[in-house]
């Protein structure tokens, strides 16, 4: 499953910035839309759990996944609409370090990944950008495709969720405006 035609030509683009970069990239979840996807969500960086699974996924054993899963489940978007990224789609910590926030320089250095990540996402309608520093690395993806939606959310790490109610409310709205994108969208 992990090689199904949909996720192949990511999971070689995600093994092209591995070797330029030198530095691990996680796969595409294959359960989700891989270049079917209609919505691309913009995470930051890949978290230390990267290293256990290979793959960015809601799946996976963090919190940020787990609450990733649960809003996107209540915002009705199908699995097979969703391509989960990383604006600086490399691993930035060392091994065994907790995750932290990409400098600008990673950001820059990321931003060129852009348009072939757009080329291998034809369906594409809406972009979900999930936290700041992912809303400010997204900013190439707007020059690339002036027409795509940007809904930016706040990040879905449970130390932002926990932090007000309205985190929560925030996130559920953005992810039902951008699912009223993909309704629009054939």
């Amino acid at each position: 499953m992990a090689d199904a035609p949909h996720v192949r030509p990511l999971r070689a683009f995600a093994r092209m910035i591995a070797a330029e970069r030198g530095a691990a990239v996680p796969d595409p979840d294959p359960l989700d839309g891989g270049v079917e996807a209609r919505l691309l969500l913009l995470l930051e960086t890949p978290g230390p759990s990267i290293g256990r699974t290979g793959f960015v996924s809601r799946d996976n054993p963090t919190g940020t996944a787990a609450n990733l899963f649960r809003f996107l489940a209540e915002a009705g978007i199908a699995r097979r609409d969703t391509l989960i990224w990383n604006a600086v789609p490399w691993v930035i910590h060392a091994p065994g370090a907790l995750n932290r926030a990409p400098l600008r320089s990673e950001a820059s250095a990321a931003a060129p990944y852009f348009a072939p990540l757009l080329a291998l996402l034809p369906r594409l309608a809406v972009v979900v950008p999930a936290g700041r520093f992912a809303r400010e690395a997204s900013a190439p993806l707007a020059a690339l495709r002036p027409e795509l939606p940007v809904v930016a959310i706040p990040h879905p790490s449970p130390t932002y969720v926990c932090t007000a109610p309205a985190v929560r409310e925030r996130i559920l709205a953005g992810l039902a405006e951008a699912a009223a994108h993909l309704a629009a969208t054939p």
